[in-house]
């Protein structure tokens, strides 16, 4: 095959290159991508595939990268032939539309650890999403660099879906396909305009390319306290979990809500911008998140009423997954540039659907290496395909959809910096509590926030912890504004077989879940009885 990126047609007279965000507005409105609600925010719909696609993500196989790749469920090889048929329907459908998006920028706020991206789009509104979620030239967050060239290209033909013939030539199952070549530094996206496919195609990119530069990739949010820039604290945890809701607090500034870097000179935001889970936002609970809702953003999949164009965030009729992208700069008192000191604390949250686990714990250095390497948490609705209830998902470092390389390579990364730096580490459980999901209730907002507060005061750091009986976790007998019954969580259920059940089982999945991994036997050692 011949067919390269060259054959895209990128001439001025049908390219619209780096507009700003009232042009793309009025273009995706003009076109009927989408319409302005009454907040002056640009609301979409993305068709059937409201979440990512994990089934349908496949990796260019070539020598240069074979052997150092985590092949499996995660990264399902395609072969070089197939992913430049994949690359010509996708050019040759850009090709033939009248016109052509292109947003080029950075991805990465830290100058000597940065990608330079390219999006190229049929769709204005996936424009405007990268330009949201990435990091425009010449802008604040790029400190007002234009030296720009590019690394990585995407090429979004989210409305071209391939054919049963295309299918079989290219032997997948579906009329979605997103394509990545580490190689060629390119990413194919057919069938599929749930744009979060774009946003984590470039995680994905910077998971590989980062280590080799001296930079631990991370799935996770980062602040730090507006009057100690030695207190930076990193959120670790898959969708749903409360990265963004945690990071966004009033009374710290933010850094990022997802993805970043951990290199020589301290943390830095992969992205410029933030994509949140909206369902059942309220002003009240969430008032950054709220605020940043504006001209500039994007709602993704929101009902929005037809005749007062108000959003409604608590109707779930078309996904639960509903989503808003704004840029990092909407959040008051953000760090601009999106970098920070070496972190003080770093906190893995896990959403547990078992109802089980204590909502804070302490970790040691071994349970911290367990609890990451195994990255437990439940899947919860909207966030993929299918899933339309919260499943118990092991997702290694919190981050194993993205991951290209083997996970130990990452937790060795972690285990470093947290010694060389001598960082703490917590578990929070933000899931369910007095029973499992159908049964229990979500821990409430303002008692993780409390936890949250303890933990970064440092008034958590000599209070006595008790372990817990199964998992072995050190749970503080006491945390400011919150119930001490609230700690233990078998004291939360009505029924305590019916919890020590349910603890076993969980504990049971992660040991079967475990010997996934090799791990030191005191690694090993520091998680549950079961």
């Amino acid at each position: 095959m011949s067919t390269t990126l060259d054959r895209l047609d990128l001439s001025p007279s049908t390219t619209h290159t780096n507009l700003y965000p009232p042009v793309l507005i009025e273009e995706a409105i003009r076109r009927g991508e989408g319409l302005l609600a009454a907040n002056g925010t640009l609301t979409c719909r993305t068709g059937d595939r409201t979440g990512r696609s994990p089934k349908d993500k496949y990796l260019e196989d070539t020598p240069e990268i074979h052997d150092s790749i985590w092949w499996g469920k995660v990264n399902q090889p395609i072969t070089s032939e197939r992913f430049e048929i994949a690359q010509r329907i996708a050019i040759e459908h850009l090709n033939a539309q009248h016109d052509r998006f292109v947003f080029e920028g950075f991805c990465g706020a830290d100058p000597a650890h940065r990608l330079g991206v390219r999006v190229v789009t049929e769709q204005a509104w996936h424009n405007l999403f990268a330009r949201t979620l990435f990091i425009p030239l010449g802008s604040e967050a790029a400190g007002g660099s234009t030296d720009w060239s590019c690394d990585w290209t995407i090429l979004n033909a989210g409305r071209r879906r391939l054919t049963p013939e295309e299918q079989a030539q290219l032997g997948v199952s579906s009329p979605v396909l997103i394509a990545q070549s580490l190689t060629r530094k390119t990413v194919v996206i057919l069938g599929t305009e749930y744009a979060g496919e774009i946003k984590k195609s470039i995680f994905y990119a910077m998971n590989y390319d980062m280590p080799d530069q001296g930079v631990f990739p991370m799935h996770c949010s980062a602040n730090v306290a507006k009057d100690d820039p030695d207190n930076v604290a990193l959120f670790f945890g898959l969708s749903g979990t409360g990265k963004t809701t945690l990071s966004a607090d009033p009374d710290r500034a933010l850094i990022g809500d997802d993805e970043h870097g951990w290199g020589p000179n301290g943390v830095f935001n992969f992205e410029g911008g933030c994509y949140a889970k909206c369902i059942r936002l309220s002003k009240e609970g969430e008032p950054q998140i709220w605020n940043a809702i504006r001209f500039g953003s994007v709602l993704e999949n929101v009902v929005i009423d037809e005749t007062t164009r108000e959003p409604d965030y608590d109707d779930a009729s078309i996904t639960e997954n509903t989503r808003v992208t704004y840029p990092v700069t909407y959040i008051p008192g953000a760090v601009i540039p999106s970098v920070g000191r070496h972190p003080k604390h770093v906190i893995f949250l896990t959403a547990d659907a078992f109802g089980v686990l204590p909502p804070v714990s302490r970790l040691t250095r071994e349970q911290a290496s367990y609890y990451f390497i195994n990255g437990y948490t439940s899947k919860l609705a909207g966030t993929e395909a299918g899933v339309t209830e919260p499943q118990p998902n092991f997702s290694p470092c919190f981050g194993g959809p993205f991951l290209p390389r083997p996970p130990a390579i990452y937790a060795e990364m972690l285990n470093e910096r947290i010694e060389r730096h001598v960082a703490r580490v917590w578990l929070l459980n933000t899931g369910w509590t007095g029973g499992p999901y159908g049964v229990g209730s979500r821990f409430k907002l303002a008692y993780t926030r409390a936890m949250v507060r303890a933990i970064l005061s440092g008034a958590l750091d000599e209070v006595p912890c008790e372990p817990d009986p199964i998992f072995g976790l050190p749970i503080p007998a006491h945390v400011p504004d919150v119930p001490d019954e609230v700690l233990q969580p078998r004291n939360t259920w009505a029924d305590g077989a019916a919890y020590d059940e349910q603890a076993r089982r969980l504990a049971g999945l992660f040991r079967t879940n475990d010997r996934e991994f090799e791990m030191p036997d005191a690694v090993r050692a520091a998680g549950p009885n079961g």
